[in-house]
């Protein structure tokens, strides 16, 4: 048994998604699967019906642990805290409890540059990302309270370095980081661990953006010196499963870059 099991976690955008090769090309899913080999009952939301089914077949067959799939969209035409609100209620009734909440989830357009960004763009960064995780912590907080649990955000190096083409979606990432560190601030005195993960990991998104928009990705994403990009399991996956020990509470409110091999920035 991990030091998971009976635990519940939360993990926005965990739905099962594939590169090109065939190989899992999803953070969320590589979390996921992580989790589970502790032992940890998920509940994966996202906008993809299939795929979160995929993901909820493969995890349950493989790793014995149980998994409720809820399909959720924030944008800016829903009723966001309704979505929130019905994931959150769905997965206290099945397992009773919230351990740890993953805000995983983001969406984007990246390569447009911020002259040709149109309102709907930043939108879709802003609402998928950050209003997301408002509405996810907020929701989860009294849960998370009970169980002394952890709050794991992701941010991205877009922000941290400014990356051509890529505004919105900086901008929700550092919005995902501020709110990260206030949360931190204020929840420590309920004994709940709130940390932020700037991953480098290759996946099916970063395969399509190098596909779409050759040049931006030239101009942003290079090889870090390990010689490879991020596994989304092995290294992503595993270090939020670190993250949600209470080992790492004293840690509370760090930003964890984690680009290629471990810490190694591009």
């Amino acid at each position: 048994m991990g030091f998971l099991t009976g635990k519940t976690a939360i993990i926005t955008g965990g739905g099962r998604a594939v590169l090109s090769d065939g190989s899992c090309g999803s953070i969320g899913y590589g979390i996921a699967t992580a989790y589970a080999k502790e032992g940890a009952n998920l509940v994966l939301t996202g906008r993809n019906v299939q795929k979160l089914e995929d993901a909820k077949a493969e995890l349950e067959s493989r790793y014995g642990i149980k998994v409720l799939a809820v399909q959720a969209d924030v944008n800016a035409g829903a009723d966001n805290e309704s979505v929130v609100k019905n994931v959150v209620e769905q997965a206290v009734k099945e397992f009773g409890r919230i351990d740890v909440l993953i805000n995983n989830a983001q969406a984007s357009a990246s390569g447009v540059t911020i002259a040709d960004h149109t309102t709907a763009q930043f939108d879709l960064a802003i609402y998928s990302g950050l209003y997301a995780a408002f509405y996810y912590m907020q929701a989860c907080y009294p849960y998370l309270k009970e169980t002394k649990g952890s709050v794991i955000n992701f941010a991205s190096g877009a922000g941290l370095f400014g990356n051509y083409g890529q505004c919105a979606y900086a901008a929700a990432k550092e919005g995902i980081r501020g709110l990260t560190r206030v949360a931190a601030t204020e929840w420590a005195a309920d004994g709940i661990n709130v940390n932020i993960v700037c991953p480098l990991a290759w996946t099916s998104q970063l395969e399509n953006f190098e596909k779409a928009y050759p040049d931006a990705f030239k101009a942003n994403v290079k090889m870090p010196p390990m010689g490879h990009f991020g596994d989304v399991e092995k290294e992503i996956g595993r270090a939020c499963v670190a993250l949600a020990s209470p080992d790492f509470k004293y840690m509370s409110g760090e930003t964890i870059t984690l680009e290629g091999a471990m810490g190694q920035r591009p």
